[in-house]
Order: structure tokens, then sequence, then C-alpha cells
């Protein structure tokens, strides 16, 4: 099966990463990730924490192929070519429950409204795939991302208990 397309933004691509890019991550190999991508990814780009994660976005990936652009992306800044982060949904709505975004910039590219234009990228690609509604879980404490679902226009409907970060507050778009 062909990778998903890439999101486009102004200054972003958004590029799917590929399940074997995830198993490399997962086997500790950066070199092989970054030549199974077939791009740099920084040092950091997922630590030692993320595993869980990486773990349920393969298998997300690995189970429904087809839903794969639902899954995490490489955020890549078009101007240089480096990836600066990384975005993307908890997986298909089918399998999640409902469209639900994350986003993470490295710090080098913090504080240059990176995350609200790669979060504003998976919104229209998700109104393209015909959903109304798109999620996000933010800690109380997470200001900059607080900021983020603020300035798209999310409003927040609940709060929930995260199993890996604790309390989040729930916020919903429609689109």
């Amino acid at each position: 099966m062909s990778d998903p397309a890439a999101v486009l933004t102004a200054r972003l691509r958004l590029e799917p990463l590929r399940p074997e890019t995830l198993e490399a991550l997962l086997a500790g190999d950066a070199e092989a990730a970054r030549r199974l991508q077939g791009t740099v990814l920084p040092d950091g780009f997922f630590g030692p924490t993320d595993d869980f994660f990486l773990k349920i976005q393969l298998s997300r990936m690995t189970s429904r192929p087809a839903g794969r652009g639902w899954c995490a992306r490489a955020i890549v800044r078009t101007e240089d070519g480096a990836v600066i982060g990384h975005c993307g949904f908890h997986g298909p709505p089918e399998d999640v429950g409902r469209a639900e975004i994350g986003y993470t910039v490295l710090p080098p590219y913090r504080r240059r409204g990176y995350a609200v234009e790669a979060a504003g990228g998976l919104l229209d690609w998700a109104r393209s795939q015909g959903e109304t509604v798109v999620f996000a879980s933010v800690a109380p404490d997470n200001r900059a991302s607080l900021a983020v679902v603020e300035k798209l226009g999310f409003r927040q409907t609940g709060v929930q208990i995260d199993e890996i970060d604790g309390e989040e507050g729930v916020f919903e778009l429609n689109l």
C-alpha cells in the first residue's frame, strides 16, 4: 500500500510516518528510522517515554492500513526540510471513537506558530475526510497547547483522566 498523501500548509508539510519507521524507532535504531522515512529525524524526535505512543500508533497503522492518514506525521518545514516535530490523530476515528488531534513541536522551533499551523492543517484534512467534530485533550498546566486550541476555536467540553498524562481538559471543535 502506498503512503498517504502529505498535508500541506503555508510553511509546513505533514508527512505520514511509515510503520517501518516506527518499528525502527521502537528498536532504538534512529539511523534506520531516518533511512526508512527518507528524511532526517532529529535527536529527540521521539523520546524514550514515547514508546507507549509509538506502539499504539504502529498497531493502528498495521491493523487498518487504509487508515494510516489518521496516524502520526512528521512536521517538516518546507523552507529547509527540517523536521520540527510530529502531529497527527490518535488513530482512525472508527478505532479511537472520535477524531482526536495531537501535536509536538521540538523546543528550538516553538513560539513561531508552527503548532497552530500544523493543527490547522490536520483540521482541514479531517474536514476533507468528512469529519464534523475534532477533539483535543490538553493537560491543565500545558499553557502552550491550551493557547493552540483556543486560537483554533476549540471549546472545553469536559475533563478526563489519561492513564499516562493524568488529568486533561477535553476540547472539541465543530468543523
